[in-house]
């Protein structure tokens, strides 16, 4: 039975696998499965997940994704990388797009550490709050 590794010291292994390419990103996850099974650890996978954005962000390799109402324009996804890329300084960014029903209009991007809700719901909320607080 393996000894128990920090859930850092295993986020660093993952990044440091997916940024050098050195194993396949299904065997890092197989060698993620079995540790976590064999130590009886699953249920720290969804913070291990964070902790491998964590390490990736400091490697400069960012995750966002990002929820709207629509598909977005390439130019928009363009846009949005860039802003991505100067807010986190980030060499690389991964964007996963998902079309939400439930989203009226605008987006909501959100990467590890950080969210930016510029939705219409989100804005009508903050207005609702001004208007209660005068």
């Amino acid at each position: 039975m393996p000894g128990r590794l920090s859930r850092r010291s295993i986020a660093r292994y993952i990044a440091n696998g997916l940024i050098e390419g050195t194993h396949s990103k299904k065997i890092l996850l197989k060698q993620l499965a079995g540790y976590l099974v064999e130590t009886r650890r699953t249920k720290e996978l969804e913070l291990i997940v964070r902790d491998i954005e964590f390490a990736l962000v400091e490697k400069g390799m960012v995750q966002a994704s990002v929820i709207s109402a629509f598909d977005l324009t390439a130019e928009t996804k363009k846009a949005l990388v860039a802003f991505v890329k100067t807010k986190m300084s980030a060499a690389q960014v991964n964007v996963s797009h998902i079309i939400h029903p439930n989203v009226i209009g605008g987006v909501k991007i959100t990467v590890p550490g950080r969210e930016l809700d510029q939705t219409i719901a989100r804005r009508l909320t903050v207005l609702k709050t001004r208007f209660k607080k005068a």
